[in-house]
C-alpha cells in the first residue's frame, strides 16, 4: 500500500504531465512544458504556474499569460451581494439603453487591471433594469457575463470520460461521433478488466484503445489491429500512461490476418545484406571535363586542393549515405521484432476481448478476428450506423459460432437540477450510435462428421 506522500504526488501536477484545460464547456488536452505558449479560447497563456498544484484547481489568467490560483471565495458568484429582484420581466424592454457603460469603459476598467468579477460588478451596478429581473433572470445575465469576462482556467487530470467529452463536443468526427455513454457500454459489454488479453480495431484517434488501457490498469495485454501504415495513437498520448501502459500495448496490421492464420506470415530476422542495392561506383572523376592543363606551381596547387575537396565531399557523402542505411536497418529490425511479438500472442488464438470501433465495414474485419477469440468470450462493435451492424448480426447467425447476440442502441438526455427549475434540457445529442455485442461459442472442428447412428429419442413415461 502506498504511503500518504505517494498518494498527494499523484494528485499533484508534474513537469511534463499530460492535462485539460477546461473553461466553461470547452475542454482542451495539452503537456506541462517550461515556457511554452498554449492558445485556448482566443487566449494565450503559460502552465510555469501549475506545476506542484492540485489537480482540479482553478486559476485565474493574469496580464503576461501567466496564472494565478483562485481563492475558493473569490470563485462564488456575484449574485449572492444582489439583495433585490423583481416579481416577474414583464416590463423590461430590451431596448439596448439599460446599460450605461459602453465597450470603451469596459476596455478602459480591462486596461485598469479590474478583475472580472470586479467588472461584473460594475456591470451590474450600471444596469437599470437588473434589480427589476427575477432572481432566475439575474443568475442567467451573471452566468452570460462571467462567461465574457472571467480569465479563469482549471486543470484537470486525464480520464476516459472528459478525453470523451472534448473530442465529442470539438471533433466528433474524428471519433466517428462515439459518445461517452457508448464508450462506457462498450467496455463493460466487452468486459475489459485487468489481466485480460483484448483485440481493438478502432479508427477513433486511439481514444478507444486508451479506454480499453486505463480499464486494463496496466496489467494484461492490448493488441492494436491497425490500418494503413501505422497505428494512430494520439488519442493515447493525451492519457498520459506511465511507461509500464505502454509495454503492454502491441500492434498488428490488419493486411497480415489472413496471412497470420494460414501459416505463411514470415517473422524470421533477414539477412542484413540482403535486398540492399550495390553502391555504384564513383565515377565523378570520369564526369569531370578534361581540360589541358599547364605545368606550373599554381595549376598543381590548385588541382591538389580541388581533388582533396571532392575527397573530403565524397567521403562525407558516402558516411551519411551508411548512416542512413544503418539507421534504416535498425528500424526495419525493431519492427519486426515488434511484429513477431505481437504475432506470437495471436498464434494461440486466446484473446479475451475484441471490441471494433472504425469507419470501415465492420463485417469482414469482425468475422476475421473472431479467430482469435478463446470460447465463451465476448466481443462488441460500434458503428454510427445501423445497417452495416444489421448485416453483421445476419452473417453471424447464418455461420454460427456466437450467441446472445445483441443489436442496442444508446440513448441519453441531459437534465437542469436546480431549485424548481428541474427539466430536460433543450440541447441534446441526436444519437449515441449502435453496437453489436455477443459471446462466442465452441463450434464443430472440420473434418469431424456426424455419427451415422442417430441420437437416441426420448422414451415416454407410461402410466402406471
Amino acid at each position: 500500500m502506498a504511503d500518504g506522500g505517494d498518494d498527494d504526488s499523484l494528485d499533484k501536477i508534474n513537469e511534463g504531465d499530460h492535462v485539460v484545460l477546461k473553461r466553461g464547456e470547452i475542454y482542451k488536452a495539452v503537456q506541462i512544458q517550461s515556457r511554452k505558449k498554449v492558445v485556448f479560447e482566443k487566449k494565450w497563456l503559460f502552465l510555469d504556474n501549475v506545476v506542484g498544484q492540485l489537480y482540479s484547481t482553478t486559476f485565474e489568467i493574469v496580464p503576461g499569460g501567466q496564472l494565478q490560483p483562485v481563492k475558493p471565495k473569490d470563485v462564488q458568484s456575484a449574485a449572492s451581494d444582489v439583495k433585490e429582484a423583481g416579481t416577474d420581466n414583464r416590463n423590461i424592454v430590451d431596448d439596448g439603453m439599460s446599460q450605461k457603460l459602453t465597450r470603451d469603459d469596459i476596455e478602459t476598467l480591462k486596461e485598469q487591471g479590474l478583475k472580472g468579477q470586479e467588472i461584473i460588478q460594475q456591470l451590474i451596478d450600471n444596469s437599470s433594469t437588473f434589480r427589476n429581473k427575477t432572481e432566475y433572470a439575474q443568475d442567467k445575465y451573471i452566468k452570460k457575463k462571467k462567461k465574457k469576462y472571467e480569465n479563469t482556467v482549471t486543470v484537470l487530470k486525464p480520464t476516459c470520460r472528459i478525453l470523451a467529452l472534448m473530442y465529442h463536443g470539438r471533433e466528433p468526427g474524428k471519433i466517428c461521433h462515439l459518445r461517452f455513454d457508448t464508450l462506457a457500454l462498450m467496455l463493460n459489454l466487452a468486459n475489459i478488466h485487468a489481466g485480460s488479453k483484448v483485440l481493438v480495431f478502432e479508427t477513433c484517434a486511439g481514444l478507444v484503445l486508451g479506454a480499453v488501457m486505463e480499464r486494463m490498469g496496466g496489467y494484461g495485454s492490448v493488441i492494436q489491429m491497425y490500418p494503413g501504415a501505422g497505428p494512430v495513437r494520439a488519442g493515447v498520448e493525451n492519457f498520459g500512461f506511465p511507461a509500464r501502459f505502454h509495454d503492454t500495448l502491441h500492434d498488428f496490421p490488419i493486411c497480415h490476418v489472413n496471412a497470420l492464420l494460414a501459416g505463411t506470415l514470415d517473422t524470421s530476422p533477414k539477412d542484413p545484406g540482403a535486398g540492399e542495392e550495390a553502391t555504384p561506383p564513383d565515377v565523378a572523376g570520369e564526369e569531370q571535363p578534361k581540360t589541358e592543363q599547364r605545368d606550373t606551381p599554381g595549376n598543381a596547387e590548385n588541382t591538389e586542393t580541388n581533388a582533396s575537396g571532392d575527397q573530403r565531399t565524397d567521403d562525407e557523402r558516402e558516411r551519411s549515405k551508411e548512416a542512413k542505411a544503418q539507421l534504416k536497418r535498425v528500424k526495419q529490425e525493431e519492427k519486426r521484432k515488434k511484429l513477431a511479438a505481437a504475432a506470437a500472442l495471436l498464434e494461440g488464438r486466446n484473446a479475451d476481448g475484441l471490441v471494433i470501433a472504425s469507419l470501415f465495414h465492420p463485417c469482414p474485419v469482425l468475422l476475421c478476428l473472431l479467430k482469435f477469440l478463446s470460447p465463451s468470450r465476448p466481443f462488441v462493435v460500434y458503428s454510427q450506423y445501423k445497417e452495416p451492424l444489421v448485416e453483421c448480426f445476419t452473417k453471424l447467425k447464418e455461420q454460427g459460432g456466437t450467441v446472445n447476440l445483441r443489436l442496442t442502441d444508446t440513448w441519453l438526455r441531459h437534465y437542469q437540477v436546480l431549485p424548481n427549475r428541474t427539466h430536460p434540457k433543450l440541447l441534446m445529442s441526436g444519437g449515441g450510435g449502435y453496437l453489436l455485442s455477443g459471446i462466442t461459442v465452441e463450434t464443430e472442428r472440420s473434418g469431424q462428421t456426424d455419427s451415422e447412428e442417430p441420437a437416441p429419442k426420448k422414451q415416454k413415461l407410461t402410466e402406471s
